[in-house]
């Protein structure tokens, strides 16, 4: 009983209060996605590219849009098949490939904004130490903080939700997630929670170092007119872009573990998808329009391609 489910398909009724206007909701969903591939793609190919942008904050960067574009391919291809369907079902696996998905990029988001805090305060902080701590080994080493340490996470949360056998198939959201599956779980559960909390309890001490780091920062810049331009060119698009995260997802935790939260279906949605939309557009269009070297090297590629398409 407990490595088995008596469920082998979800429906996900999140969906149910918009069926007058799927079509609209489509045409919305459909956009936003592509324009989340154009902006992200364009950014990373960019940083790839150019070598003058082959630097540790750049790096950073070039993750953060892989990881939106990782976290945003398990839930538009979904949703738009959603939007074209009568009933919206998922297959077992399938929710838990999704969940895992989605998890793991909130996780990866995270731990990627927490690697740039740091950067920049070795940077503005330490700048005469900064290619000393900061070496390409160190990047590396960070990156996979970032990138494996969510993986694992999620890995083990999910494979705790697998042992347990679930007695119902209904799923209130537009996509599947850990809590929304277990509240269907036929035994109590205890560990899930636990480790929720622990979860919970990492990624509140890495708001914490994002915080000091931050704050490090700011009494350093405000001493000169020279570190205060350097802090609103590379640490405000990264404050917001921290924010807008860290805010997005704390609401969608909060309501996920909270089933007694009164609120409408619409409303739930709106707060569910807020960090698959906000942060993928956002982040590349903050950075990109902030940044003046990758302002630089995009204009420069776009009139390269204008000049090519003359001559033809």
């Amino acid at each position: 009983m407990e490595n088995s489910t008596q469920v082998k398909f979800f429906y996900l009724f999140g969906l149910k209060e918009t069926f007058n206007n799927k079509s609209v909701f489509f045409i919305l969903s459909l956009i936003t996605y592509l324009l989340i591939i154009t902006v992200n793609l364009t950014l990373i190919i960019t940083i790839i590219q150019e070598k003058g942008l082959h630097e540790p904050m750049y790096i950073f960067l070039c993750s953060l849009c892989v990881n939106g574009l990782y976290g945003t391919a398990g839930f538009y291809p979904k949703i738009l098949l959603d939007l074209q369907s009568d009933v919206q079902v998922i297959s077992y696996g399938g929710c838990l490939t999704q969940a895992y998905v989605i998890y793991t990029s909130v996780l990866c988001e995270i731990s990627t904004l927490t690697v740039m805090s740091y950067d920049r305060y070795v940077a503005i902080c330490r700048p005469l130490l900064y290619h000393t701590i900061v070496t390409s080994l160190t990047v590396r080493k960070l990156l996979l903080f970032s990138w494996c340490y969510p993986l694992f996470i999620a890995l083990i949360v999910v494979s705790l939700a697998v042992r347990i056998p679930l007695c119902g198939s209904r799923i209130d959201k537009i996509f599947c997630d850990i809590p929304s599956m277990l509240k269907h779980a036929c035994l109590p559960i205890t560990i899930n929670p636990i480790l929720n909390k622990c979860i919970i309890v990492i990624h509140v001490l890495q708001l914490l170092f994002i915080v000091f780091s931050y704050c490090q920062i700011v009494r350093n810049c405000v001493k000169s007119a020279k570190g205060r331009i350097k802090f609103t060119q590379t640490c405000v698009p990264h404050l917001i872009t921290m924010v807008i995260s860290v805010t997005v997802t704390l609401f969608d935790t909060l309501q996920g573990w909270n089933s007694s939260v009164n609120i409408t279906l619409n409303m739930r949605n709106a707060m569910a998808v807020q960090f698959l939309v906000i942060p993928p557009v956002l982040n590349p269009v903050i950075y990109g329009l902030n940044l003046q070297q990758i302002r630089r090297a995009v204009f420069r590629k776009c009139n390269a391609h204008k000049i090519i398409d003359m001559k033809r």
